[in-house]
């Protein structure tokens, strides 16, 4: 559905009931735009709109099917498709949530779609207001301050997933020394899929604003481009954060994994030996119980205490041994 509609002209920025009177006084007066605002909307309703705004047929496709990768492009020349996938970062979970917004910009138009939860835009909008040169008013300073807003967004994500990388590295690499670390591989693989939700909604996204940087696609001026570049610079260095993170998980994971392997060959080795002192006993007290008639011990008054204290002196022997060696 339409939540809002709001126009900005000579006269300022304004909400406005009837946007198509709004949209042709901008196209009349060659300057301004106006912002048609929807939430989850329904496929008649989103092609009624393309209908009246005579936006591309597979435009609208895309608009209407969700889950598309983060991209732009460029219908009939003037005309873009901007789908951009927001990060929410939640503190109790710990995880990221994306978002879906999708943007049809006209020359004097602005049609934003939103899907999947609340994206903040009023601060955007409020910011056109403060805009000042080839920003202000136009549909194109509305698209480089959705891309600025989302890309600002995805640094606040960036650092709260780097907080968690921090507190998982110090947790793993401060674990006393051969004992395993109080992380399990399921939370380590868990923050490795935030960080891959992470990384689908930013690495996409950084050749289509290359493409803005560059003037390749839409009505992006000369006086424009320096505006888009500042947006892919903080893309790109996001970019690189995230893939940094997936690196350092990887090498988290690796060293997690020899830590409870080094663990487990040392419980290997205590059982070991611990069986083997048990074996002393078991064999001496084996080879007296098989009673045969020549058997000298047998029939020696001291004979019981000397088996006891045999295994006693030989299980000592062993433990001191073990113990030395470090497997006890």
């Amino acid at each position: 559905m339409i939540v809002g509609t709001w126009v900005w002209d000579a006269a300022g920025h304004r909400q406005v009931a009837d946007w198509q009177s709004a949209l042709e006084g901008c196209q009349a007066g060659g300057e301004g735009f106006v912002w048609i605002g929807m939430d989850e909307p329904d496929p008649a309703e989103l092609e009624r709109l393309a209908a009246q705004l005579h936006l591309h047929p597979l435009a609208v496709e895309d608009a209407e099917v969700g889950g598309q990768r983060a991209k732009i492009d460029s219908y009939d020349g003037d005309t873009l498709l901007v789908v951009l996938r927001p990060l929410e970062y939640d503190d109790e979970t710990s995880s990221v949530e994306t978002r879906e917004l999708t943007l049809f910009v006209g020359p004097h138009y602005v049609v934003s779609v939103r899907r999947g939860g609340h994206t903040p835009l009023k601060n955007v909008r409020y910011s056109l207001d403060a805009a000042r040169g080839p920003l202000r008013a136009t549909s194109m300073g509305a698209l480089h301050g959705v891309l600025d807003a989302v890309v600002d967004h995805f640094v606040v994500v960036a650092d709260a997933l780097g907080d968690d990388l921090d507190d998982l590295e110090r947790r793993v690499f401060t674990a006393a020394g051969g004992e395993v670390s109080d992380v399990d591989a399921a939370e380590i693989y868990r923050l490795k899929r935030e960080v891959s939700e992470a990384r689908r909604a930013v690495a996409p996204l950084v050749e289509p604003v290359a493409s803005l940087a560059r003037g390749e696609v839409g009505s992006v001026t000369k006086r424009l481009r320096p505006f888009f570049a500042d947006v892919l610079d903080h893309l790109v260095r996001t970019e690189d954060r995230v893939e940094s993170y997936e690196r350092s998980l990887t090498d988290i994971l690796s060293v997690h994994l020899a830590q409870v392997s080094v663990q487990q060959n040392a419980d290997s080795r205590r059982i070991s030996a611990w069986a083997a002192m048990a074996l002393v006993p078991t064999l001496i007290a084996g080879i007296y119980g098989m009673n045969f008639t020549h058997m000298p011990e047998l029939a020696w008054r001291y004979g019981y205490p000397y088996a006891l204290g045999l295994m006693a002196l030989v299980c000592v022997v062993l433990w001191r041994a073990f113990k030395r060696s470090g497997w006890l």
